[in-house]
């Protein structure tokens, strides 16, 4: 049985939201897009991070996100993930995954990509 826990926000706001869905449009629109990532989650009892740099809506109202995953295992790879299955991911301890506040996209996704391949996970 899998056990939710409240939430007091979302794990991304509306605001983020749309910058992400505004970065996928011009991802499709642009074939050398590489943007900042706009948002970093993790799990804070675990060593999974994400860093996101654009989302699309899905009809059912799921966001798909793309930008470098990394689960923890010493391969960060650059893909998709749905919002919702974030969301219901738990760490080691049953804590959920937590947007990083404070975080501001320095570089360039490439160069995350770059760094995560040689530290074997996302430097951030």
């Amino acid at each position: 049985m899998t056990r939710r826990f409240p939430r007091t926000e979302a794990l991304i706001p509306d605001e983020l939201r749309a910058r992400l869905i505004e970065n996928g449009r011009a991802s499709q629109e642009r074939e050398d897009f590489d943007q900042r990532p706009v948002v970093k989650l993790f799990t804070p009892d675990g060593s999974a991070t994400w860093l996101i740099t654009e989302g699309y809506e899905e009809p059912d109202g799921d966001l798909r996100l793309f930008g470098l995953c990394d689960l923890g295992l010493g391969s960060p790879e650059l893909g998709y993930v749905m919002l919702s299955e974030i969301e219901d991911l738990r760490g080691g301890l049953g804590l959920p995954v937590e947007r990083d506040l404070y975080f501001k996209g320095e570089h360039r996704l490439s160069r995350y990509t770059k760094m995560a391949s040689h530290a074997g996970m996302i430097v951030a």
